[in-house]
């Protein structure tokens, strides 16, 4: 049995999530008062009951005292051999102040004397036990509800193999760096084929591209130096209990050496994890297919 705790800042897209797992046969509960998590493994442990997965929300709503209380409860979860995650999503907060005006919706920690932003200030600072502990931060400033819901399927659904999850994701830096990233490598000193004017419409994805810049020595020798780095610490992070991990290869416009280097570290890696994606962040659904 596994233990999925939704956690995040008001208006970050938590009911979304929640509502999700609900969809693909998850128990869920919202706002569980974080006091009643040794209560709930107990009696989901000792009774034979038909749940495979359990998914609870806690956030702000709680205690302030209760939630001080979740690193230690999940320790002692954790020691009694009980399967727990915690997933945490956010938002900036001018995103989140913009959410809360147009659903006009009242923050729950708003009141006469507090104001939306200070509210939204607030519940960071309460919220910090649970987000430090996170084994899973989405950052849902610049997502759809479709895009965090693909988002929720390829990374708390796929499978249930115990293996980190790791991501190979290209962007490009003009369009911003990638916010959901764990490490980010920028690859902008490389040679790049979009001065080559029969390459400058093509991808990454393209063996023209491809075989442009495996003539390229520094594009090989940072190729070599990015592999022997991630497989030196990778398996560092994944015996910490990370179960996701997202690297990020960021070029220009995130086009061409961004996304062939994405890709071909997915493919040296597909053989050491046993769950692999590889993402392009920029490039439009006719290229990308």
């Amino acid at each position: 049995m596994k233990l999925t705790i939704i956690s995040g800042r008001s208006g970050s897209g938590k009911s979304t999530v929640l509502h999700i797992l609900e969809d693909h046969d998850y128990y869920c509960i919202d706002n569980l008062p974080a006091s009643l998590l040794p209560s709930l493994a107990a009696r989901l442990t000792a009774k034979q009951l038909d749940i495979t997965n359990v998914a609870v929300s806690i956030d702000a709503r709680n205690v302030p005292a209760d939630l001080e209380q979740v690193p230690q409860l999940i320790d002692e979860l954790s020691n009694a051999d009980f399967a727990t995650e915690i997933v945490f999503l956010d938002a900036n907060p001018q995103t989140l102040l913009r959410r809360f005006s147009e659903s006009r919706r009242k923050h729950p920690l708003s009141t006469k004397e507090t104001g939306l932003r200070e509210a939204i200030d607030r519940e960071s600072a309460l919220l910090e036990p649970l987000s430090l502990r996170a084994s899973l931060s989405i950052d849902t400033s610049e997502m759809s509800q479709h895009k965090l819901r693909d988002i929720v399927i390829n990374r708390l659904l796929d499978g249930t193999a115990k293996s980190m999850t790791l991501q190979f994701q290209s962007f490009g830096f003009k369009n911003g760096i990638a916010t959901d990233a764990d490490l980010v490598f920028d690859v902008r000193c490389l040679p790049n084929p979009y001065w080559e004017a029969s390459l400058r419409t093509l991808t990454g994805l393209s063996d023209e591209v491809a075989t442009f810049l495996d003539a390229q020595p520094e594009v090989q020798e940072m190729s070599d130096q990015l592999e022997a780095y991630l497989d030196r610490w990778l398996p560092s992070f994944e015996r910490n209990n990370r179960s996701y991990m997202t690297v990020a290869i960021g070029c220009t416009g995130g086009q061409h050496r961004s996304v062939y280097l994405a890709r071909k570290l997915g493919a040296m890696f597909a053989n050491r994890f046993e769950r692999v994606q590889v993402r392009h962040r920029d490039l439009d659904e006719e290229k990308a297919t």
